[in-house]
């Protein structure tokens, strides 16, 4: 019998909430993280809106030490990580350290520190550090600094898979737990909220201009117009159920799906691959669409893909068949920090009994979807769908239930 894969804890970062608990409250109530970016100053970009983590102090939350060695993205990471595993109950000084392991996921970090070298090269004129190597660099970072902070001599990687990356990540973590690995730190923590950053996000085509932070994302909507990226994400930790309950452990809900394709090549005649993935998700949990009580949506705020997206949900099941949600409307788009983020939320709202509700957003007749807009909605919940893809092709999909269904 396959192993069952559970989440025992989880450390949030995102725009309307620093930690866990201040980031449900915020979206439950639908309180948005969304405005001018204050990090840089946007005056001479055409995009000037971002979700930016608010209250972050690296310098009161990590060792004096790391803070010249890390960027802001990793100190975010850090930071999640800690509190994940606080949350979860873990000391890892007490456990052996090739039974922990660090999978993560990066696409849109590195930037900050990319930019920071070249800001070398060009004051000092002594230093050479390509864009690959800082990326690199980058990648490996967060996964690496978790692993030597904690101690933690198990399976480790990073996934780049830009948006669906956060949940491949998960999904990695999944793997490795199945292969032996009794604990994993997953999940994914990042953005790029800096000049050379913002431009590289810019050049997507896909970013909203809009300067109102009510108006400016809004997917599923006649008026969409584009994303606000943002910067954060969420830590997980998932743990063998089997070990999580001898260790008397609290779980949130077990991961128990998931699914990935890739789109076909644009103008082949070929469908997109996300009811697939839907589709493949379910078949992996053992689940029937009718047993799904709620889906967060991937919401790309462009036309185009989401009505892919809504076809996709409503093909399966059915149109207005199920309560959606993209609480990601409160913080931007946060590139493989959402997926994560999104997990999170689902895992609470199953806990709470509570949909998040889609802020903003008045959703177009023609999407036929059952979206939840303004106000959260209460539920019997037992199972989530959480989707993600990614600029280039990427479709991901995880189904998340209460464990011991």
């Amino acid at each position: 019998m396959t192993a069952s894969v559970v989440v025992t804890g989880m450390g949030v970062v995102a725009p309307n909430g620093l930690g866990t608990q201040d980031f449900w409250s915020a979206t439950r109530d639908g309180k948005s993280g969304i405005g001018r970016i204050t990090r840089f100053d946007p005056t001479r970009y055409p995009a000037q809106l971002a979700g930016e983590v608010p209250g972050f102090r690296a310098d009161e939350l990590l060792p004096s030490r790391l803070i010249p060695q890390t960027d802001h993205m990793t100190r975010l990471a850090l930071v999640a990580a800690d509190w994940a595993l606080a949350d979860a109950g873990v000391d890892p000084r007490e456990l052996p350290d090739f039974d922990m392991g660090v999978v993560t996921a990066s696409s849109a970090g590195g930037f900050e520190f990319g930019q920071g070298e070249l800001q070398k090269l060009w004051s000092k004129g002594s230093q050479y550090v390509s864009a690959y190597q800082s990326f690199a660099w980058f990648y490996a970072v967060n996964s690496g600094q978790i692993s030597i902070r904690n101690g933690m001599k198990g399976p480790s990687g990073v996934v780049v898979s830009d948006q669906a990356g956060g949940l491949d990540a998960l999904a990695q973590a999944r793997r490795q737990i199945r292969k032996g690995t009794p604990l994993i730190v997953s999940g994914g923590v990042d953005g790029s909220i800096c000049p050379w950053g913002w431009v590289a996000q810019l050049a997507g085509g896909r970013m909203s201009t809009s300067s109102e932070p009510a108006r400016a994302y809004l997917p599923f909507d006649a008026d969409a117009r584009g994303h606000v990226p943002g910067e954060g994400g969420a830590i997980l930790i998932l743990e063998d159920a089997g070990a999580a309950r001898r260790r008397g452990a609290r779980v949130y809900g077990e991961l128990a799906g998931y699914a990935a394709t890739f789109d076909p090549k644009p103008g082949s005649g070929r469908a997109p691959g996300l009811r697939r993935t839907v589709e493949l998700a379910l078949a992996d949990a053992g689940l029937a669409p009718s047993d799904v009580d709620v889906v967060f949506a991937d919401a790309a705020g462009l036309p185009e893909l989401d009505h892919i997206e809504a076809e996709a949900i409503s093909a399966v099941f059915g149109p207005r068949g199920v309560p959606v949600t993209a609480p990601k409307t409160m913080t931007g788009r946060l590139y493989s920090g959402a997926g994560p983020l999104d997990v999170a939320a689902a895992l609470l709202s199953l806990g709470d009994g509570v949909i998040p509700p889609t802020v903003n957003t008045v959703p177009a007749p023609d999407y036929e979807l059952d979206l939840v807009v303004a106000q959260p909605r209460p539920a019997r919940l037992s199972t989530a769908l959480v989707l993600a893809r990614g600029q280039g092709g990427f479709n991901s999909a995880v189904v998340l239930r209460t464990f011991g269904r």
